[in-house]
């Protein structure tokens, strides 16, 4: 069974560059079967899916976030990391990866989450 874990500063200012960690066991980032994908969720909002990775490691990124996000991976540590830069306050969220079939929808796995805060 695949476990994921982020990781990473629960703080963070404004204008500074968010960083995450996501380490997979049980399951290969290079595997065909997953892509690997971060998403967050701010209080009382819903979910935002941030963006992807596949076993090809070329990311797709949502558009409206795409020239601030940047996702890549570490094969040789099994984990996919999540870079956003300039945030503001209202990246204050629940950052979370998660692993999907390439061939089907939704969300097969995910972290248990990982809290950050955007504030001076």
């Amino acid at each position: 069974q695949v476990q994921l874990q982020e990781s990473g500063p629960g703080l963070v200012k404004p204008s500074q560059t968010l960083s995450l960690t996501c380490s997979v066991s049980g399951g290969s980032i290079t595997s065909n079967y997953y892509y690997w994908s971060w998403i967050r969720q701010s209080p009382g909002k819903g979910l935002e899916w941030l963006g992807r990775i596949p076993s090809s490691g070329s990311p797709y990124f949502s558009p409206s976030l795409k020239s601030r996000t940047s996702i890549s991976r570490n094969t040789s540590e099994n984990q996919i990391t999540l870079q956003l830069s300039s945030v503001t306050p209202d990246g204050t969220a629940v950052y979370y990866c998660a692993a999907g079939p390439v061939r089907g929808c939704g969300m097969e796995y995910w972290g248990q989450g990982a809290l950050v805060t955007v504030s001076s």
